[in-house]
Order: C-alpha cells, then sequence, then structure tokens
C-alpha cells in the first residue's frame, strides 16, 4: 500500500498515512481540523544491471579490453 504525505494548511502539521490507491485523498487535519493539501515527493530510481544505457554506454566507462601491445624493435647485440 503507498504511503502519502499530507500538509495542514491552518496548522502546519504534516503526516503521513498508509492509503490503497483506490481512496480518496483526505480532506481535514487531525489535530486542527483544517484544510490539508497531499504532498508529492520525487522517486528514486536506480538502474542495475546490464541492458540500461546509463550502465552500458556512460561517459567515464573504462575499457573492459586489454591495452594494445606496442611493436618492439629488437636490441642489437
Amino acid at each position: 500500500m503507498p504511503t502519502y504525505d499530507y500538509k495542514c494548511e491552518k496548522c502546519g502539521h504534516l503526516f503521513e498515512i498508509e492509503q490503497r490507491i483506490t481512496e480518496d485523498p483526505l480532506k481535514y487535519c487531525p489535530k486542527c481540523k483544517g484544510s490539508i493539501r497531499r504532498l508529492i515527493n520525487p522517486v528514486g530510481i536506480v538502474f542495475k544491471g546490464s541492458g540500461f544505457h546509463i550502465n552500458d554506454y556512460s561517459k567515464d566507462r573504462k575499457s573492459t579490453a586489454p591495452p594494445a601491445k606496442t611493436p618492439t624493435t629488437p636490441k642489437k647485440k
């Protein structure tokens, strides 16, 4: 069940409550009975594993291939 944050416009009381998505938003503050509004919070997204552009093609990605060997000239005896 999602958790929603609310803030009272009258007394400033902040609280959170678990509600079903199908339930109507609350309308009144439990402390002062003033009107409240639902707050929108950002959700963190984490991309893990291969198959995501951010992981497979990032700019600071180190090459996994070994460095190419440079040809050396034989030393004269």
